[in-house]
């Protein structure tokens, strides 16, 4: 293509294209600048260094408290590691539904698309574990966040009859309803 000079910012372009710096990253900066950001929390390899150094879960503990996972691990007063997986999934799920929140098409149905697997994986769950006999509330407990429905909809799954027609209810009137229900029909 010919190439035109722009005088107001010297720069060459191809003919026929639109924009310049001034609309340059317009749609996704933000979210960009969001990313980017977040990417400055990852661990540092003399983090990790110095996790592989402890000796007892309080100097992971420790070690922490100089990272993003600080506000997530503060209010943990007996510390196990169960207790390290929820503050790391719980900071996971904040940045992700507020970056979700700050995106536009097509990253929006991108981010979407992602809490797919774990929508599907709840209710997975959710029917497995009832047909097994286990507690609602305890099988509640274990979905993961980014997968969450509401709360009635997270309470009906798992009251159909584990049959054809029951599970074609559960889709009738639960799951079409979802943003996974056409990966059920």
């Amino acid at each position: 293509p010919e190439l035109i000079i722009h005088f107001e910012t010297m720069a060459p372009r191809a003919a026929g294209s639109s924009g310049n710096i001034t609309t340059f990253n317009i749609r996704h900066g933000f979210t960009e600048a969001l990313v980017r950001g977040m990417r400055n929390s990852f661990l540092k390899d003399q983090d990790y260094h110095n996790l592989t150094q402890c000796e007892m879960l309080e100097d992971v503990k420790l070690n922490l408290a100089e990272t993003d996972y600080a506000e997530y691990l503060a209010d943990i007063a007996e510390f196990t590691p169960k207790d390290l997986q929820v503050a790391a999934i719980d900071k996971l799920v904040v940045e992700f539904q507020y970056l979700r929140s700050q995106a536009v098409e097509p990253l929006s149905t991108f981010l979407d698309f992602i809490t797919y697997e774990y929508m599907i994986e709840n209710v997975m769950l959710l029917l497995k574990g009832t047909l097994g006999g286990r507690d609602i509330n305890e099988l509640i407990d274990q979905c993961h966040p980014l997968g969450l429905f509401k709360e009635s909809t997270m309470r009906n799954i798992p009251n159909f009859e584990n049959n054809a027609q029951g599970y074609a209810d559960l889709y009738r009137t639960v799951l079409v309803d979802t943003p996974v229900g056409k990966y059920f029909a």
